[in-house]
This record gives structure tokens, C-alpha cells and sequence, in this order.
């Protein structure tokens, strides 16, 4: 009798007989052996075939087995240093499962739209497995981080009548005849949790309609917010620098593998440490029109601002106080300088540019309620927020970071698209 195993177990069986299921990737023959290798999402084995040792019906079929067949492998395992994992299968038995006609993505060059139009197909390529497992990683590290400081995760509304950011970049739907929007952030909810459970974090998807076309942005991607009472926008970025720190580090302990099929040069990533350095806003514009960049002080920064200023340092950069006008309602005034606010952009080196967005928010009734009504917001729809500030007003601060771009830094990928199983684009909701 044969084991039923993964490919990754494949080592506690030395010697005996196992089954493994998955898909093919390759086979080659050479006169009377033939070679399969099979992927079963927990690695890939290379499946020695020999005519004499399987039933005639075993050996016909690897003649006829096409990429991405579904498939039962029996056979012995045997260690072998040149095979990958280190081991590789005997065949005894070989029993077609699922077949597969004419596959869509073969080992050669296609167009960024054929591999998105086939995304559910695309995903099972080598190098898309990879990013997947590091933005599984990413995302597990983010969970532990929290959960080993006792932060307490809170599950946020996607559908609100709040805005949370620029209102330009709303998804609108129809809520039983009311207006209501798909979530910009969570924040303003976890800005409530804060004030009942002290330190918090929201972790889910978000959604913006912005007609962006760069390699940064999606409609709809995944976000982790933290909010934290007590703290001030120095205790921020401290914490942002020790959670950015953390899952770099985790990615380099875990996903080698990974990051080596991705060819990524993991030595700027070994660098990620505390402290990062910091900048005041109005010095990044200095260093920006010293450069030739055409920006003025109240503009925000845009993309290749980004790159140049992170260009200058070897780990995350942080960018701080951005005028008023710049940044979202609910961040606070800044007292040394009225016209700008406690906050700070973090920016990733190598071009990656912005990968989280913080700041102290506005704790001052009067102030947070000036800026809903200059912002023309619906002040109705703030009452519960405002509230906050009326019962047992605190100082707290908080930050988003945005899990593509972290993820894309992390494995070097040039574009966002790929850091999503389903991406989803200005052109594109489709699969």
C-alpha cells in the first residue's frame, strides 16, 4: 500500500511507496525512460518513469500527457541530491486524473493582456507562485507582529457613508435608496476601537476610483491600519519602522526559495533596519528644486519626487509634516507650524516609493469639525466620528500600509499587477 503525501513530505518517506496528486509541469522522454515532473502546490518532484517497472497503460500515458494534466503519481522515494527538494519518485503506477488540451500559456514570451486575461491560468506559472507565497508570508507577519504586541484586530465596514480620503476616489453603490461608498480606509473606524480597546488594527480590502494608469495603483487592494491611543506622531513612526522592519526580516527567513526564483537581490533588503531616516517636508522640496524638479512648497509629492528622495538613503525614508491643504481632514495641526500637519509618508528605496501613509489625528472637537465643513464634507454623516472627540477626546495616531506595494518592494517586481491573485485596473475586472 502506497502513502498518500505532499510533495514538500516527501523526505519523512525515504525508501517508501507514496501517491502524490498534481499537475504536470514538463515531460521529456529518452528511449524506453521518461521523466514528469508534477507540481502539486507544495513543491515540484521529478517522477522517474522506466517502461519495465509501470503497466503498459502507465507507460502509454506519459507519451500522451500534456502541460497542466491532472494527475496521480505512485512510486518509491528516493533521495537524490540534483532533483528538486532532493528527492525524486520511482514510478510504479501513473493514473491520469484530469486532462489537459491545448493550455494556453506555454514556455514562451505572451503579452502582459493575454497573461491577465488568463490571470487564473497565469498564477500557477514558477514566479507567480513565488510572489504568492511571499505575500502570504507578508501578510502572516503583519498578523503575528500584531498579535505579539497585543493589539486587538477590528473588522471594518467596506461598505460606509464616511469618506476617508480625497472624495474624487469613491466607488458609489446604491444602499436600499441611501448613498453609500465601498471603504477608501478603515481607519476611522479603528479610530473608534482605539478609544474602547486602546491598540488596534484593521486589516482588509479597500478600494479606489482613481483613473490611474502607473505601476503603483489598483482599484481594490489590501490594507493593514493600526491605530494606537496615546500615541504621538514620533511613537508612529517608531512603530512603523520596528513592523516594516519585522516583515522584511521575516520575508528574508522564510522565503529564500521564493526570492531566489524571483532573482531578487536581496542585500538593499538585508539593510531594513531601525532607525530609518527622516526629513521634513519642507526640506524634501528644497532637495527636489535643487534637483530641477519643478514643485512647489503645498504641492504633494508625486512619483518621481518619491524616487529621488528615497534614492538618497539605503532603508525606508520618511518624509514628515506635509502641508494642510496636502493631506486628509482628520490629520492634526501641526503646533510648531499651523500650515502643516503631523504626518508622514514611509518610502521605500529602489523606486518603490510610498508604501505607508501616517499620522496624529486631529483630537480637538472644533479643529477636526472646521476641517469636515472646509473639506465640504456631509457633516451628518461625521456625527458618530465627531463624537469621539466630545466623549473623552485622546491623542492617537495610526498608519495604512498598502500590501502590493510592500510585497512588490519586498520581491522586486516592477509592477503592482502581479502582487494580487485578481488584479483589479482602470481597464480592467476581468477574471
Amino acid at each position: 500500500m502506497s502513502i498518500a503525501t505532499e510533495v514538500r513530505q516527501l523526505g519523512r518517506h525515504d525508501g517508501a511507496s507514496v501517491t502524490v496528486r498534481g499537475w504536470v509541469q514538463t515531460t521529456r522522454t529518452h528511449g524506453k525512460v521518461a521523466f514528469v515532473v508534477v507540481r502539486d502546490g507544495t513543491g515540484i518532484v521529478q517522477c522517474v518513469v522506466v517502461q519495465k517497472q509501470v503497466p503498459p497503460a502507465a507507460w502509454e500515458l506519459c507519451g500522451a500527457l500534456t502541460q497542466e494534466s491532472s494527475v496521480a503519481v505512485t512510486g518509491s522515494v528516493r533521495a537524490d541530491a540534483r532533483a528538486p527538494g532532493g528527492y525524486e519518485l520511482a514510478v510504479q503506477d501513473l493514473v491520469l486524473i484530469g486532462p489537459s488540451a491545448e493550455y494556453p500559456i506555454q514556455p514562451k514570451e505572451h503579452g502582459v493582456d493575454f497573461l491577465l486575461d488568463n490571470r487564473h491560468l497565469w498564477l500557477r506559472s514558477s514566479q507567480q507562485r513565488a510572489i504568492m507565497r511571499v505575500r502570504n508570508e507578508v501578510e502572516q507577519a503583519i498578523h503575528d507582529f500584531f498579535y505579539q504586541r497585543e493589539f486587538v484586530r477590528i473588522d471594518t465596514p467596506i461598505l460606509t457613508a464616511a469618506i476617508g480620503e480625497g472624495g474624487a476616489g469613491l466607488f458609489e453603490v446604491d444602499y436600499f435608496d441611501e448613498r453609500a461608498y465601498l471603504t477608501q480606509t478603515g481607519q476611522l473606524y479603528a479610530e473608534a476601537a482605539a478609544a474602547a480597546l486602546g491598540k488596534v488594527y484593521c486589516f482588509g480590502p479597500t478600494f479606489r476610483a482613481e483613473k490611474s494608469k502607473t505601476r503603483r495603483h489598483l482599484t481594490e487592494f489590501w490594507m493593514v491600519e493600526p491605530e494606537v491611543a496615546w500615541n504621538d506622531s514620533a511613537d508612529n513612526m517608531r512603530l512603523q519602522e520596528d513592523f516594516v522592519s519585522y516583515i522584511v526580516e521575516r520575508a528574508l527567513a522564510r522565503c529564500r526559495d521564493e526570492l531566489a526564483i524571483l532573482e531578487r537581490d536581496t542585500a538593499p533588503l538585508e539593510r531594513v533596519a531601525p532607525p530609518f531616516p527622516r526629513i521634513e517636508y519642507a526640506e524634501a522640496i528644497r532637495v527636489l528644486q535643487a534637483r530641477g524638479h519643478e514643485i512647489e512648497w503645498g504641492a504633494d509629492l508625486g512619483a518621481p519626487d518619491e524616487t529621488v528622495l528615497a534614492s538618497d538613503y539605503d532603508r525606508p525614508l520618511f518624509v514628515m509634516n506635509y502641508p494642510r491643504e496636502a493631506k486628509a481632514f482628520y490629520m492634526k495641526e501641526n503646533p510648531a507650524d499651523p500650515r502643516t500637519v503631523l504626518c508622514d509618508d514611509l518610502l521605500a528605496p529602489e523606486g518603490y516609493g510610498e508604501i505607508i501613509g501616517g499620522s496624529q489625528r486631529e483630537d480637538d472637537y472644533d479643529r477636526l469639525l472646521r476641517r469636515i465643513r472646509a473639506e465640504n464634507l456631509p457633516e451628518a454623516a461625521y456625527g458618530w466620528y465627531l463624537d469621539l472627540r466630545r466623549y473623552g477626546t485622546f491623542p492617537h495616531s495610526g498608519f495604512g500600509l498598502g500590501v502590493e506595494r510592500t510585497v512588490a518592494w519586498i520581491t522586486g517586481r516592477p509592477h503592482i499587477r502581479e502582487l494580487i491573485p485578481f488584479p483589479r485596473m482602470l481597464t480592467r475586472i476581468y477574471p
